[in-house]
């Protein structure tokens, strides 16, 4: 069969990136230009900002990842790109650029949802085994997805309130962590003790989750304590809240491997590259005798590699997008 080479763009966010993705499964080139630097002297993503960087240099990235390549637009089968959920700034100008490529070099377009992105970033280490249970954790989202088949999502459970991510990055401004606030969490986290007593979220048998309670707590606490004159300590405080949040991401996966009877799990989104995430459900796997996969670093934040993953089952169903394309910046894949 022909190598099928898709050229994948991501911009939902802050960073602009663009790959070659050769059968859904091998990074032929990859390039992610971060603007992290930038937004942090603002203490997070200015979306204005970010959609003009993104303008400035989507052509540069465009041009070094066919570089390392060794190829042309020519000679890709078709141009995929992330039209949702995201910024809005920063989606259009993937999606007109994308729009672009498509029209002048006459390729296909692909339209991939950029949740659909972290779940099939998985496929760039070793295929995914249906059925399986997929942990999705980002800033935007905390799900557990049923997968029975590409592109086949049931939505069993996830938070009510507020994404783990972005409870991550309330806390760490509580604690004047600075951005990015999750890393900088983690690491603090590691230096200290569990030794505050924070409410368990969500503790019953249902698959749903909460972080808005448990952030709050942490929030008043920190008030009471500075009232009182007390110190904080920020690692043992850092250390108690990222055992509570992964602990209810452990229990709710537990649920549901134990009710679907699932023996193939996959971590997906920007927080799966929390090692101690990684650890605590790797050790719920082996319980289980559960097969886990988790992306390597580099494809657990936003990139285009995993896009270009993505938009393989749906190049080979024929389920390409036309001209009319817009972003959106709240499409739910499921």
């Amino acid at each position: 069969m022909k190598d099928v080479n898709i050229l994948a763009i991501e911009t939902s966010c802050d960073e602009t990136s663009i790959a070659i993705i050769r059968n859904g499964v091998e990074c032929v080139a990859l390039t992610v230009l971060t603007q992290m630097d930038t937004h942090a002297e603002f203490g997070g993503v200015v979306p204005e900002i970010a959609s003009r960087m993104h303008t400035e240099n989507i052509t540069m990235v465009l041009e070094e990842t066919l570089n390392k390549a060794q190829m042309k637009v020519e000679d890709v089968d078709a141009i995929a790109v992330t039209y949702s959920p995201g910024l809005l700034g920063s989606l259009l100008v993937g999606v007109e650029f994308a729009k672009t490529l498509s029209l002048v070099y006459k390729k296909p377009l692909i339209a991939v949802n950029h949740m659909a992105g972290h779940i099939y970033a998985n496929n760039l280490e070793e295929p995914m085994t249906f059925p399986l249970l997929a942990l999705v954790v980002s800033g935007g989202h905390t799900d557990l997805i049923l997968m029975k088949g590409d592109y086949e999502f049931e939505h069993i459970g996830g938070t009510l309130d507020d994404a783990i991510g972005e409870c991550y990055d309330k806390v760490a401004r509580v604690l004047d962590l600075k951005y990015p606030g999750g890393p900088n969490v983690e690491k603090m986290a590691l230096l200290g003790e569990h030794s505050y007593d924070l409410p368990i979220p969500m503790n019953d048998e249902s698959f749903n989750m909460s972080f808005s309670g448990l952030k709050s707590s942490i929030i008043n606490l920190v008030h009471n304590e500075k009232q009182r004159g007390h110190e904080i300590r920020k690692e043992d405080l850092a250390r108690s809240f990222q055992d509570t949040a992964v602990d209810q991401l452990v229990r709710k996966s537990e649920l549901a491997i134990k009710k679907y009877n699932v023996k193939n799990m996959i971590i997906a989104g920007g927080v799966s590259a929390n090692k101690f995430l990684r650890g605590e459900i790797q050790k719920l796997a082996d319980k289980y005798d559960v097969k886990l996969s988790v992306p390597r670093m580099l494809y657990c934040t936003d990139n285009a590699a995993m896009i270009g993953a993505a938009a393989y089952p749906l190049y080979k169903s024929g389920k390409f997008a036309t001209l009319t394309l817009n972003a959106t910046s709240g499409d739910e894949l499921y």
